[in-house]
């Protein structure tokens, strides 16, 4: 071992919660280790093309997992500095303080977190202002208390979607503005001025943002933490395994696959995993030894298993009007998460996606055959479409699992059926409402083409759940601060830790955790 360098915190993955963690660190002078599987996202032209990143997929990863009936899929994941920040929606939500305490669904029990909402806000608040989030705290009546307003006003609605802000609140409902993390300043009309980094263009969701303009991981988090010197980053470098010592009770070597080939070895006091719920877990089961003969962190054997990754339905209206909004991204509605009038299980939230464009409409087209009114052309309906996400919870099981075969493939088994009542009926509140709203009534579509054409198990965006966190050793594999029960000196800081999920994205609790554990690694190495 006297040649493996030795820092004092090694961080696997630079996502929402390895980047976040090393931002958190830099400052302290403690020799810091970023190991990134991917490269930095090359910066071209096709990053707003809707082709390349939609229908062909250009930037995902060019890899298959298996289902529970070893079915090939592609999973919906990206190998980058950023982690899948790059390509996310940059809807930064917080849970509900209800989400932290056991909730009852339909078809059971969302489990309680081991700490409290009380106990995340101050970081809530912190990773709102370092994420640059837009939005005002107190439109949304269900969200919890907040300790500071959004240091940022929220992104100002379009004239379309001003309209049916109008309309939902002519409902009685309460639409407020969606909470997003973009680098924009605006003049009295709401435009971008001038000197905004944004330019409010209609490719925020999904997209990676060519004018660096999105808060994502990289450029919030690890170019600055980068720029302290005790601070190293290796892109290219895929952990394939942790060793421990004779104890089994200390990781003491991260041996990478490098691009370039070959392996490299590397050790620190603290390793923190954080590779995407999946991959985490992947990386603790293909780490087992003689002392840790199921994996690492495993020997309640969690570990993989409670799988959760949102119930989601991606959904397209056609207005009546035309459509001419840019930046779509700019409403949510949140009075049924909890429950409704007619229902008493929570059935989750709608928020606005990104503007459709003639593209994507094309690549639904042959799902769509005989759906629409056939005097209305693909490009017209795109320029009538009025794009919608609907989330609602799906619980931890035991047997939606991450696994690993003899050959060390992936397979993730899933039930696409747990717990969709409630998103079924969100779906029937929104249709019920859309004349209501200036748009026609039977078309509602299916935009699966953000949920990879239809195919549940390949929308992987919110994975969560398989290394939960808890304070029974026998039931969790991490204490309250991520850190592993059965080892001293390894923690978790992606979404893996939830035991539950919410129904809101789930980048903002990863964040805000990242700075809590941060705290946390600050204090123990002194």
């Amino acid at each position: 071992m006297s040649d493996t360098p030795h820092y004092d915190a090694i961080i696997i993955g630079t996502g929402a919660g390895g980047g976040t963690l090393a931002q958190r660190l830099a400052p302290s002078g403690k020799r810091v280790l970023l190991l990134e599987r991917g490269d930095y996202l090359p910066r071209e032209r096709d990053n707003w093309d809707s082709t390349a990143v939609f229908v062909k997929g250009k930037y995902r990863a060019p890899e298959f997992w298996l289902d529970k009936h070893g079915r090939e899929f592609p999973p919906e994941v990206n190998y980058y500095v950023g982690g899948n920040t790059k390509f996310y929606g940059a809807a930064l939500f917080r849970l509900r303080p209800q989400d932290f305490g056991e909730l009852r669904h339909h078809d059971g029990v969302s489990p309680a977190w081991p700490i409290r909402y009380e106990d995340l806000e101050p970081y809530y608040t912190e990773a709102e202002h370092l994420y640059l989030v837009h939005g005002r705290h107190g439109e949304d009546p269900w969200e919890g208390p907040a300790g500071a307003q959004y240091a940022y006003p929220p992104v100002e609605h379009e004239p379309r979607i001003q309209q049916l802000s109008d309309d939902l609140e002519k409902q009685g409902l309460h639409p407020f503005h969606l909470p997003i993390g973009v680098d924009l300043s605006q003049d009295g009309q709401g435009r971008a001025t001038p000197s905004s980094v944004c330019i409010r263009c209609n490719r925020v969701d999904g997209f990676p943002c060519l004018v660096r303009a999105k808060s994502d991981a990289q450029v919030i988090c690890v170019e600055p933490a980068l720029q302290h010197p005790n601070v190293e980053m290796v892109t290219g470098a895929h952990v394939v395994r942790l060793e421990t010592d004779a104890t089994g009770r200390t990781v003491n070597a991260v041996v990478a696959r490098l691009a370039g080939g070959g392996e490299a070895r590397y050790a620190a006091d603290i390793v923190v995993v954080s590779c995407g719920a999946v991959n985490s877990a992947v990386l603790l089961l293909a780490s087992a030894n003689d002392r840790h003969p199921h994996g690492l962190a495993n020997s309640s054997d969690v570990v993989g298993r409670f799988y959760m990754r949102h119930n989601n339905a991606a959904l397209m209206a056609v207005s009546k009007e035309p459509n001419d909004t840019q930046f779509q991204k700019t409403l949510a509605l949140h009075d049924w998460y909890l429950g409704a009038d007619d229902w008493d299980y929570p059935l989750g939230g709608i928020q606005m996606l990104g503007k459709s464009d003639a593209e994507q409409i094309h690549g639904e087209a042959p799902r769509w055959a005989g759906a629409v009114t056939p005097n209305m052309p693909l490009e017209v309906m795109a320029h009538h479409a009025v794009d919608f996400w609907l989330c609602g919870e799906d619980l931890p099981l035991p047997d939606s699992r991450v696994t690993l075969d003899g050959e060390g493939r992936i397979h993730l088994a899933l039930d696409e059926t747990n717990n969709t009542a409630g998103l079924d009926r969100l779906r029937h509140k929104l249709q019920h409402m859309l004349g209501h709203l200036g748009m026609h009534e039977h078309h509602l579509l299916d935009h699966s083409i953000y949920l990879h054409k239809g195919m549940p198990i390949g929308a992987t965006a919110h994975q969560a759940g398989t290394v939960r966190f808890g304070t029974d050793p026998a039931s969790s594999a991490l204490d309250v601060y991520c850190k592993a029960h059965d080892l001293d000196n390894l923690y978790v800081v992606d979404t893996s830790f939830f035991p539950s999920i919410g129904a809101v994205n789930p980048s903002l609790t990863a964040i805000a955790n990242a700075l809590r554990v941060g705290d946390h690694l600050l204090e123990r190495m002194g």
